[in-house]
């Protein structure tokens, strides 16, 4: 992994843990406050400046009530772990959602091929 990526890596690890946040309804003060941090570190981690320790993460997702795996998975640039969020997203919809879903997939894939 070169460091462009791992910089892409940290970024959306970020994004991953701000919006797990916001989807339970906690302001940065709040998480900072169970984790006995600052805000702007919370902050930071969320931006990608700093980078959470596998400890953090552990005590981040005890927060948000989801593993740590989903914190990572979300936000990884694997082609297997976004096949997998693919799945999650695929559960729950009807066969004819999903199939609808493939082809939108499918046609946007086409179109970003480099030719």
């Amino acid at each position: 992994m070169d460091e462009l990526q791992k910089a892409a890596l940290v970024r959306a690890v970020g994004q991953a843990i701000a919006l797990r946040r916001a989807a339970t309804g906690l302001s940065q003060e709040k998480v900072a406050e169970a984790l006995g941090i600052t805000r702007e570190a919370v902050s930071r981690m969320e931006t990608g400046v700093a980078v959470p320790t596998v400890v953090r993460l552990a005590e981040l997702a005890e927060i948000f009530d989801c593993g740590i795996g989903e914190l990572l998975t979300d936000a990884s640039n694997r082609k297997i772990d976004q096949a997998r969020r693919i799945l999650e997203l695929l559960e729950g919809l009807s066969a004819e959602k999903r199939e609808m879903l493939m082809s939108v997939i499918k046609q946007l894939a086409d179109g970003l091929v480099d030719r």
